[in-house]
């Protein structure tokens, strides 16, 4: 059967600032909380005049939430006994730059909205968010996707704990500021959907964000069109890895289109499971519980901080692995660098010795690949091998106190523990001179006749410690003529 799948994708990311509405630090906390609060929250109206399908669903539950406090990271605003301050200037940058990244325009003059929200999560009943920009797009291999917006908004509280009539909440994560990315609906396969997932997530990581597991979150939005007709919208929320989009989607679609069958689909939000499977959480929310935020006044983007956000713009990594490339790295050692985050310690070793292989070598295969022979931890190789100790083996490779071999052999003891400074010294004391090389060059050369520069290559890398293979060709050639 012939089935055709819509998807739209929304990106959840925290970004990496103060709150968004306070002073308050974006600290999670795992000691005691010095304090709690109870409440119960009720559904209200949005500005169209209704209660939202989803908050009556919430409010029929009936229950009380406790919430943990610390004194240092939660204030008045987290608490709804204070009016918010002004948006975090730090984020509203922030978002500007990730609207001009995805190509999207941005909305000058914008009001800050109230989401109703009662699971708790929110110890106000709602969340404030702020539409930041519209009609963007990235290109995919299936297509471009468009944008459709890019809002700024509050964290919700984080879930200790949830029993049959009380659910407690820490307040540590209420605020943080959150990105939303909300694609329109261009997605037709499970494929595109994780692409776009991972460019936005590129884009992302570009910027100022929080790094780790919880820091995003990705949902998507889908229905299918099939003989029998088309499905109603499913959010499936919970994605922590793109990995997880391909399972997850299939077997949705799967259980949609069984639904389609039996004339039973509806509209629903979901959670992925681990298994692929999805498990139903409410019904699907609609424009009902959104209304404007009074304690704050409109929000102007003015050009100024435009202007200011596109000077500061950073570069994607597709722009920053081409730069690499440029200079003569292949693409897996351009790739290794910005996997590895080591691009800010080529760049300031680059500026010094401009040998692009070599610090490329030292910063990323040699460790490596002495890591993986000797059972080093990814810990003790960082704390061993600092830019400062690569940038003295490159000044004796340049001063030419040591060869290359040398020097991985250096990065090798500096790697098990051993100072740097004395690694370089050891290994200076054992390189031949240049004169004594080419004299035991000769021997070889008079001890046996005609024969080819191959073969005598192979006889002085085997006799001749400590030369590289360009040196001894170097002399051989000089020395054959």
């Amino acid at each position: 059967m012939d089935t055709k799948l819509k998807a739209g994708l929304e990106v959840h990311q925290q970004l990496d600032t103060r709150k968004l509405f306070c002073h308050c630090p974006s600290i999670l906390r795992q000691d005691p909380p010095d304090f709690k609060i109870q409440r119960q929250l009720h559904a209200i109206a949005g500005e169209t005049g209704s209660i939202d399908t989803a908050v009556s669903f919430e409010a029929e539950k009936d229950k009380t939430f406790i919430y943990e406090c610390h004194k240092d990271n939660v204030c008045l605003v987290e608490l709804d006994e204070s009016p918010p301050f002004e948006i975090n200037p730090e984020a509203l940058s922030i978002a500007i730059q990730l609207s001009l990244l995805l190509n999207c325009e941005i909305i000058q003059h914008t009001q800050i909205m109230r989401k109703t929200v009662i699971d708790g999560s929110n110890t106000s009943g709602f969340q404030r968010t702020v539409l930041i920009a519209k009609n963007g797009y990235i290109d995919t291999a299936q297509g471009r996707v468009k944008i459709d917006t890019i809002a700024l908004e509050e964290d919700s509280a984080r879930i200790i704990r949830n029993e049959k009539n009380t659910a407690v909440y820490r307040l540590d994560r209420l605020g943080i500021p959150l990105i939303e990315i909300a694609t329109a609906p261009d997605l037709t396969s499970a494929e595109q959907v994780k692409e776009t997932a991972l460019h936005i997530g590129e884009v992302l990581r570009a910027c100022k964000v929080k790094r780790g597991i919880g820091t995003i979150r990705q949902d998507i939005n889908m229905s299918i069109k099939t003989s029998q007709g088309v499905s109603e919208r499913v959010e499936v929320k919970g994605f922590q890895e793109p990995s997880m989009f391909l399972n997850v989607i299939e077997k949705e679609i799967e259980r949609q289109r069984l639904l389609l069958e039996k004339n039973q689909s509806r509209k629903e939000v979901r959670k992925a499971n681990d298994d692929g499977t999805t498990t139903f959480l409410r019904p699907l929310p609609g424009a009902a519980r959104m209304y404007p935020e009074t304690d704050l006044p409109l929000l102007h983007i003015s050009r100024d901080l435009i202007n200011e956000a596109k000077k500061n713009l950073p570069k994607l990594k597709a722009h920053l692995r081409e730069e690499l490339k440029s200079h003569g790295l292949n693409e897996e050692l351009a790739s290794l660098i910005l996997k590895e985050e080591k691009l800010e310690e080529y760049k300031e070793l680059l500026l010094v010795h401009n040998n692009p292989h070599l610090i490329a070598k030292m910063l990323i295969l040699w460790p490596k690949d002495i890591a993986s022979k000797e059972k080093i931890s990814a810990e003790k190789l960082e704390q061993n091998i600092t830019a400062d100790a690569i940038d003295i083996i490159l000044t004796a490779v340049k001063n030419k106190e040591l060869n290359e071999s040398q020097a991985r052999d250096v990065i090798k003891e500096v790697a098990l523990g051993k100072s740097v400074v004395d690694a370089v010294a050891e290994k200076k004391e054992k390189l031949p001179s240049t004169a004594n090389v080419e004299e035991e060059i000769l021997r070889i050369i008079k001890e046996k006749p005609n024969l080819t520069i191959n073969a005598y290559m192979g006889i002085v890398m085997k006799e001749i410690r400590g030369l590289t293979g360009r040196e001894a060709i170097e002399i051989l050639k000089k020395l054959l003529k």
